[in-house]
């Protein structure tokens, strides 16, 4: 077991069996708050905890993980490309719907941090939270901000995104599935982009496209806007 734990493969494979399991129980029960990543990530824990395993080891492979997330976002460009004359026939609609999307997810992160008097660093933490990961990341290490805040903070808002998304497109009414891949991809990127890919092609399509641009829009605005705090 020691020799188990000395290597990245224990930290891969304990992420990956988490996952499915997370799977296993989504599909058995259909529950939105089962969420897989959600379920994966407790499982972890709780592995960790209840065997009193060091985080260390299970750092060595999730490092591995983390080093493909950078090229996994690379791969956005191709809903992005598979989407283009949908992008040319909704072009102001889809571009307004995420940059107002993306600056409504910023502001809201500097009123409420200036509303209950939130830590300088934390609050610059949060505000990539709408964007993938990777992005998220490397934003939150150029404006100074705490990166595994910043991490939690976006896992945290893509399982809200995926879990609440749906239920909220019906409370508001919003119908058109061009719409709601728009919103639910500029709110909570990839985690809520697997929620839309259930409620149609055409949403999850649009939801895959508007995580790029999201994501190239908040790395604009979040170093202008962040002189609001």
């Amino acid at each position: 077991m020691k020799a188990l734990l000395d290597t990245p493969l224990f930290g891969i494979l304990l992420s990956v069996l988490a996952y499915e399991a997370g799977i296993l129980i989504q599909r058995k029960y259909r529950k939105p708050y089962l969420n897989p990543l959600l379920l994966a990530i407790l499982f972890v824990i709780g592995i960790l905890l209840l065997f009193h395993l060091p985080k260390e080891s299970y750092d060595k492979g999730g490092s591995f993980i983390l080093f493909f997330l950078g090229p996994a976002t690379v791969v956005l460009a191709i809903p992005l490309y598979r989407q283009m004359e949908l992008l040319k026939k909704d072009l102001v609609p889809i571009l307004t719907g995420i940059l107002v999307g993306s600056t409504t997810s910023v502001l809201s992160v500097i009123f409420f941090s200036k509303v209950f008097r939130v830590d300088l660093q934390v609050a610059v933490s949060m505000l990539p939270k709408s964007v993938t990961t990777a992005i998220g990341m490397e934003v939150s290490k150029q404006i100074g901000g705490i990166v595994s805040l910043s991490v939690a903070v976006i896992v945290l808002t893509g399982i809200m995104g995926a879990v609440l998304g749906p239920a909220l497109l019906k409370l508001f009414r919003i119908k058109d599935p061009v719409a709601q891949g728009v919103a639910i991809g500029t709110a909570s990127h990839a985690v809520g982009t697997s929620k839309a890919m259930e409620l149609g092609e055409t949403q999850g399509a649009m939801s895959g496209l508007s995580i790029g641009l999201a994501g190239l829009a908040t790395v604009i605005l979040v170093p202008l806007l962040m002189r609001l705090l």
